[in-house]
């Protein structure tokens, strides 16, 4: 690919609107006070020394360090990969680019203040999903990309193998 590394500004962008978005929520939420903005959806500040669904939060600050060598080797190991697409393969470099924006952008939340900031919370009368960011979202956008991508080359392999 020509210039793989242009779809870092991808990555900067969604630290930008992360952190921003985190530190906005931070500035005007009252910490685990919901504030309704639909039906199925609050803003609701929280923060997470875990991972996702805070797995390991209840620990006591180990994991702080550990899902931060994660992150650091995760970006490294993504723009590598980055770095090795062919030109036509824009729709796996989007999605590494949005998973390497989220991964840092949680990683900073991490090293900084020990805790990953969330506030969106979706749920259905009762029964809330955990508490995610903006962060999270790119990582989920990101990941979903690559699945596809995958499932896409997957499909043209058979399909050449079927031809020959």
């Amino acid at each position: 690919m020509t210039h793989p590394l242009r779809w870092l500004w991808l990555s900067v962008a969604v630290i930008v609107l992360d952190l921003g978005a985190k530190a906005l929520a931070s500035s005007l939420l009252v910490y685990g006070q919901p504030v309704v903005v639909l039906p199925v959806f609050n803003l609701t500040l929280l923060h997470n020394t875990g991972a996702a669904f805070s797995f390991l939060a209840e620990h006591d600050g180990w994991q702080r360090w550990l899902f931060a060598v994660i992150a650091v080797g995760a970006s490294i190991g993504l723009t590598v990969w980055l770095t090795r697409l062919r030109a036509h393969e824009k729709l796996m470099a989007a999605s590494l680019a949005l998973v390497i924006g989220g991964a840092l952008g949680n990683l900073y939340d991490r090293v900084v203040h020990g805790y990953v900031v969330d506030f969106l919370s979706f749920h259905w009368q009762n029964h809330y999903f955990p508490a995610f960011n903006l962060a999270d979202t790119a990582i989920t956008l990101g990941a979903i990309g690559m699945i596809l991508e995958s499932l896409r080359d997957a499909r043209g392999e058979r399909d050449k193998t079927s031809r020959s």
